[in-house]
């Protein structure tokens, strides 16, 4: 049978997509956003750097940062695997290709980090801009947010880089099987055909259309799973991440995370932000927003009930707390998202 070509769009469904890529730079504490063929972004961008923010809205500095994702792109493709490389300011950045059938079709922009080891030496440096007095003086008047940018080591990011490629070829094959599986019947139904029902045993179509719907949902928990596995946190603070993502109906506190980590609560706390980059509070509000953006969007469940779900105390402290990482309520969120 003579296979169609297949779109981006028919691979990502760009919505849970979206979620999917807040988790994965929660947890890597890299910035991602994906861009198509061309470059053009095609995802917002989850954890943006205030220091790249900032470069990237400078009106002649952009043009630096737009030349190190082309290149960068470009240098994946042809190697046809993850490219990690330095940007014009010394920065790590990641390029993790999106190929199907032989076509690249976009890529995955991972990083925003610098080396906390001296690997970073003998990396290549994409684009020079030491001739250039306007980038000196840039990164001196935004130097404050550059040393705020996240330190991880060099086989860290690799183990990222190859944790995000895994996560294109897994779910790449599932659309494929999926929409070969969906064309076939469909096709078989339209001419009045019988179907081989030993082929499609077990893949009715609300199976299928299960099937395809949970593909999102269950890479978040087995790719979080796989990171947590691979990235080097310290084995005082694992207890505490396992638990997090264990007992996500828990109200997670500090206190109770120094308890299971054995540690006082003030060592806990700078531990926990060292390492995570991020405050405990703002991690777990993250992390359960982006839980009840999930829930809100797949499920029937009402307000209240996702609340109980994630461990909040009372649904008007959920609403708020949403309100604030989102800019509306969980209803409107979620009206919004059923009319996309």
């Amino acid at each position: 049978m003579k296979k169609e070509k297949i779109n981006l769009d028919q691979v990502i469904d760009f919505k849970k997509w979206q979620t999917l890529q807040d988790n994965l730079s929660l947890v890597t504490n890299m910035a991602i956003i994906t861009v198509d063929y061309k470059g053009n972004p095609i995802s917002k961008h989850s954890k943006c750097s205030r220091f790249c923010q900032s470069v990237r809205n400078h009106p002649q500095m952009v043009k630096y940062c737009q030349k190190c994702d082309s290149r960068g792109g470009l240098e994946a493709v042809r190697s046809n695997e993850p490219y990690i490389y330095l940007c014009h300011y010394n920065i790590v950045d990641v390029a993790v290709p999106i190929i199907i059938d032989g076509r690249y079709m976009g890529a995955i922009m991972a990083g925003q980090v610098k080396l906390s080891d001296n690997y970073a030496k003998d990396m290549e440096k994409i684009v020079d801009t030491s001739n250039d007095p306007l980038s000196i003086e840039v990164l001196e008047e935004y130097k404050k947010y550059y040393e705020q940018l996240p330190l991880l080591t060099y086989e860290e990011v690799k183990n990222i880089a190859n944790m995000l490629s895994s996560l294109c070829n897994y779910l790449v094959e599932e659309a494929l099987d999926k929409n070969l599986i969906l064309e076939m019947y469909k096709k078989s139904i339209g001419s009045n055909k019988e179907i081989d029902e030993d082929f499609f045993q077990g893949y009715s179509v609300d199976n299928i259309e299960k099937l395809k719907k949970g593909i999102s949902n269950a890479m978040i928990d087995a790719y979080v799973s796989h990171y947590e596995c691979d990235k080097k946190i310290s084995s005082t603070l694992k207890p505490a991440i396992d638990y997090i993502y264990k007992n996500k109906s828990e109200n997670i506190t500090v206190e109770n995370m120094a308890k299971v980590c054995h540690i006082s609560q003030s060592y806990f706390s700078r531990l926990f932000s060292k390492e995570m980059g991020d405050s405990f509070s703002n991690y777990i509000s993250k992390l359960k927003i982006n839980w009840a953006k999930e829930l809100l969007e797949e499920s029937d469940m009402s307000v209240s009930q996702v609340s109980d779900e994630l461990g909040f105390n009372e649904p008007g402290y959920f609403i708020k707390i949403f309100k604030k990482h989102e800019g509306v309520t969980p209803s409107v969120y979620r009206k919004y998202y059923k009319n996309m």
